[in-house]
C-alpha cells in the first residue's frame, strides 16, 4: 500500500502540496487528477523518493520512504516501475536496449536472461517487432508502449504513470488505457496514475482523487466520481471522451 499523510512540499517560493493525504491499496489503480500545478507529478516523486516532504509522512508497505538511505531507496525502486511522459526513451539506444536498462542497473542477471525478459515484456505490450528500432523512428504511441515495457521489465509491484496518454490520438490512447488495465488485472500491479484525461481515468481507474490547492478536494470510486456533483468532479469527469 502507498500512503501519504498530511504531506507538505514547497519548491522555491511556491507551496505545492498543502496537506495531501491519500491511500492506494494493493492491486488497485488510483487516478490522480487536477489542474496543472497542483502537485500531481510532485506526488509521484515523493512516492519514489526523489522528493522528501517538508512535513508529513510517505509510506510504501509500512516503510518510511523519506528516511531511507540510498541502498534502501534502490531496493524500493526495484519494486517500482515508472512510466514517464512520452516514454522518455534514450534516442541512441534501441527499443530493446532502453527496456533492458533497469535490469542492467538493478540486477546481475546474465545477458541471456535479460534478453528473455526484454522479449517477454515487449511481446506483452505489442512491441516485439520493433525491438531493434531506435526511438526517433517510431511513433508516440510506440514510445509509450516501449516505456511501459521498461517500467514492467523488473516485475514491479507498483507502477507510477505520469500522463500516460499525453499527446496521443484517441485510438492510441484507448490502446494504452487497455494495457494499463491489463497490467493491473494480469500482473496484480498496483498503479498510481497522473492524468488530465477523463477517458484514462474512467477506463484505467478503480478510484479517482482530484487535487486542488495541494490536497485532495474529492475522492471516490470511478462510478461515484462520474456521478458526483462536486464542481471539480464535474469539470474533469462530467462528460466527453477525453
Amino acid at each position: 500500500m502507498i500512503e501519504l499523510h498530511d504531506v507538505h512540499k514547497r519548491l522555491g517560493t511556491r507551496e505545492i502540496l498543502r496537506g495531501l493525504t491519500l491511500k492506494v491499496p494493493k492491486g488497485m489503480n488510483f487516478v490522480l487528477m487536477g489542474p496543472s500545478g497542483t502537485g500531481k507529478s510532485v506526488t509521484l516523486k515523493h512516492v519514489i523518493g526523489i522528493f522528501k516532504p517538508d512535513r508529513g509522512t510517505v509510506h510504501v508497505d509500512g516503510q518510511d520512504v523519506p528516511s531511507m538511505d540510498n541502498q534502501q531507496l534502490m531496493a524500493l525502486r526495484k519494486r517500482m516501475g515508472y512510466l514517464f511522459q512520452n516514454g522518455a526513451l534514450i534516442n541512441w539506444l534501441t527499443v530493446a536496449e532502453n527496456v533492458a536498462l533497469p535490469l542492467k542497473e538493478h540486477s546481475r542477471l546474465p545477458r541471456s536472461e535479460v534478453d528473455d525478459r526484454v522479449h517477454q515484456v515487449l511481446g506483452m505490450v505489442g512491441m516485439d517487432h520493433a525491438a531493434q528500432q531506435f526511438p526517433p523512428s517510431i511513433s508516440g504511441g510506440m514510445k509509450l508502449r516501449a516505456g511501459l515495457a521498461r517500467a514492467l521489465v523488473t516485475n514491479p509491484e507498483y507502477v507510477l504513470y505520469d500522463e500516460p496518454n499525453a499527446g496521443l490520438d484517441p485510438i492510441i490512447s484507448h490502446q494504452i488505457h487497455e494495457l494499463i488495465a491489463e497490467v493491473r488485472d494480469r500482473l496484480s500491479v498496483t498503479g498510481l496514475i497522473v492524468t488530465h484525461s477523463r477517458a484514462c481515468a474512467v477506463q484505467c481507474g478503480d478510484r479517482i482523487g482530484i487535487l486542488e490547492a495541494g490536497k485532495l478536494a474529492v475522492e471516490g470510486s470511478v462510478d461515484e466520481m462520474v456521478r458526483s456533483e462536486h464542481p471539480l468532479a464535474k469539470a474533469f469527469l462530467g462528460g466527453g471522451a477525453d
